[in-house]
């Protein structure tokens, strides 16, 4: 009887020594997730920052592209490519005279 009472005290020792471990390796397990999560929730903001000023960007760049097109259509006009002549080239027309300001 004495030697089933030793056997029984080990085992409940056993039983207390795994429930410990197994509670050991849980809460390291639910530790490490937690960190993992924070971990993943600082990328996701990081992400979303980064998806704003690409959305900015983009945006940005839309705006530019519909100034370009503007200013091909201006370009394309004949008062402009008269005024760039004048200006830039210095051309007239053959019947055109020219008067100059001295300085």
């Amino acid at each position: 009887m004495a030697r089933r009472r030793r056997i029984a005290y080990r085992k409940r020792q056993q039983n207390r020594f795994s429930m410990f471990l197994v509670t050991l390796v849980v809460v390291f397990i639910l530790v490490l997730v937690g960190v993992k999560s924070i971990e993943l929730r600082d990328k996701i903001d990081a992400k979303r920052t980064e998806a704003a000023q690409l959305d900015a960007q983009i945006e940005a760049e839309k705006q530019r592209a519909l100034e370009i097109e503007a200013l091909g259509k201006e370009i394309q006009t004949k008062g402009y490519i008269e005024d760039v002549a004048r200006e830039k080239l210095g051309l007239v027309y053959e019947d055109e005279i020219l008067f100059k300001q001295d300085k």
